[in-house]
């Protein structure tokens, strides 16, 4: 089911850190590969601790973000979540419930890696996006230390 054109979701890809050095081309790639979805109110996109294998990006709803339980944060449209799903197999760090009905799509780790293969320079660009991210992470932490 198409929910979204090309020009939505490469806009939403645009905003992802992940994403910020891919080109308009590779952008509208990756959103070729994607899947629309829609799903209703209290259902579980990623539960804590099981292995992630998508990255999600809502366009329209609201999700709960919950860890141990514990409520940490309600987002919405324009949010995504998952990135680390993409390129490392490691547990979800938090579950996701649609707080309202939601409509989004999603990248699979498949569809990403698939991707990869073809275009080896996409890889590159991610891992800097992420070194980055990473570094100005660590930084914050290190001022707020000061």
């Amino acid at each position: 089911m198409k929910l979204f054109n090309k020009d939505t979701k490469v806009a939403a890809l645009k905003r992802s850190p992940l994403f910020a050095g891919l080109s308009q081309k590779e952008l509208e790639e990756l959103a070729q590969t994607s899947e629309d979805m829609e799903v209703e109110a209290g259902t579980v996109l990623a539960r804590q601790g099981e292995s992630g294998r998508e990255f999600f990006v809502v366009l329209e709803g609201e999700v709960d973000v919950t860890r141990d339980g514990k409520q940490l944060d309600t987002r919405g449209g324009s949010d995504f979540f998952g990135e680390l799903a993409l390129v490392a197999d490691m547990p979800r760090t938090a579950t996701l419930t649609a707080r309202t009905p939601l409509r989004f799509f999603v990248l699979t780790a498949q569809s990403f890696r698939s991707m990869l293969a073809r275009s080896p320079d996409v890889e590159l660009k991610v891992l800097r996006s992420m070194v980055t991210r990473l570094a100005e992470m660590v930084g914050q932490e290190g001022s707020a230390a000061r």
